[in-house]
């Protein structure tokens, strides 16, 4: 944790996959994206589900702003009502107190988890109510910088790479998951190209810019 070169790994798949060396001639690199590791990040994980960017970080903002700092017992000890207040789902303010609680009561180990391989991490992430294997992988990718996670449920990650291998039928997360094994070991910033990508084709579509033809 906290070695991991995106900018090396992208340099990487670019080498061997024609596709993303086009892409990132035309787009560039991608940012690096970090969030805390801990209890923080993985509260960050539940909020940001579902909702846009712009969405989850304005919310973001009011439940740091509330609870002063994001640890277990201030979001223990926070009315239901404020919660919701700060944006978050009724759903989501049961998902941030089973959290808190798991980690509190120690069912869930920070400590083991950031310790352990991905596939017991995500396993153990995925035991608290809320955190699913979408949460689990994006935790370990944004905050751990696992090198070789890639969340194949994304919507966005299915539609950037739909585009970029030119895929004439949509990709299922099975079949996501299959082009992706060919990124390994840098399926991490596979997953922070696309993302990229896919942002990059948004703005140019909000633009009104049509992208440039490419060979079939």
């Amino acid at each position: 944790m906290g070695d991991w070169d995106l900018t090396a790994d992208v340099e990487l798949l670019a080498a061997k996959d024609e596709d993303i060396a086009c892409a990132l001639a035309r787009f560039g690199p991608p940012p690096e994206r970090r969030c805390a590791a801990g209890f923080a990040g993985l509260a960050r994980m539940i909020v940001f589900q579902q909702v846009s960017g712009a969405s989850g970080s304005a919310i973001w903002k009011r439940l740091e702003a509330g609870l002063g700092k994001i640890k277990p017992a201030n979001v223990l000890r926070c009315a239901d009502e404020s919660l919701r207040g700060f944006g978050l789902s009724r759903q989501k303010s049961l998902y941030l107190r089973a959290l808190a609680q798991a980690v509190e009561e120690g069912s869930l180990d920070l400590d083991r988890v950031h310790d352990a391989s991905d596939d017991a991490a995500i396993q153990e992430i995925t035991r608290v109510k809320g955190l699913g294997v979408w949460s689990a992988q994006n935790y370990l990718l944004f905050a751990l910088e696992r090198r070789d996670i890639f969340p194949s449920g994304d919507l966005a990650l299915r539609l950037a790479a739909e585009n970029l291998k030119r895929k004439r039928k949509p990709l299922t997360e099975a079949g996501l998951c299959a082009l992706a094994r060919a990124w390994s070991p840098c399926r991490s910033a596979a997953a922070h190209f696309l993302w990229h990508y896919y942002g990059c084709l948004r703005d140019l579509a909000k633009s009104g810019t049509r992208p440039k033809a490419r060979r079939p």
